[in-house]
């Protein structure tokens, strides 16, 4: 950590799973996604809208969300993404595999 802030490197095997977290308690367009993660870190990780976007392309190949056009009423076309049934198991997955690997560093660092 450099200055309060968490090295990339350490997450960036996490973001899809942030992404699924965030899509649990409802729909969430891109910006809205990097600004949470931010604020939900305690302003201490920033995700990287190419990183983000990535990540989100590749949940949406992998069928774990889907995606639709707002309505333009609300300031712009925004392109909203929701999490489906395949996307909730591998959010529960991905967090047991956590907890797991979490476990495991303690034990050794």
């Amino acid at each position: 950590m450099v200055q309060g802030k968490l090295s990339s490197d350490l997450l960036r095997g996490h973001t899809d799973t942030m992404i699924l977290k965030l899509l649990l308690s409802g729909d969430k367009y891109g910006y809205q996604i990097t600004k949470l993660i931010f604020a939900n870190s305690g302003e201490t990780y920033e995700l990287k809208e190419a990183t983000m976007y990535s990540s989100l392309k590749r949940l949406e190949k992998e069928k774990k969300i889907s995606s639709y056009w707002g309505d333009a009423n609300q300031g712009g076309r925004r392109k909203y993404y929701k999490i489906t049934s395949i996307g909730e198991q591998a959010y529960k997955q991905n967090k047991e595999n956590w907890e797991l690997a979490k476990l495991i560093l303690e034990q050794l660092l």
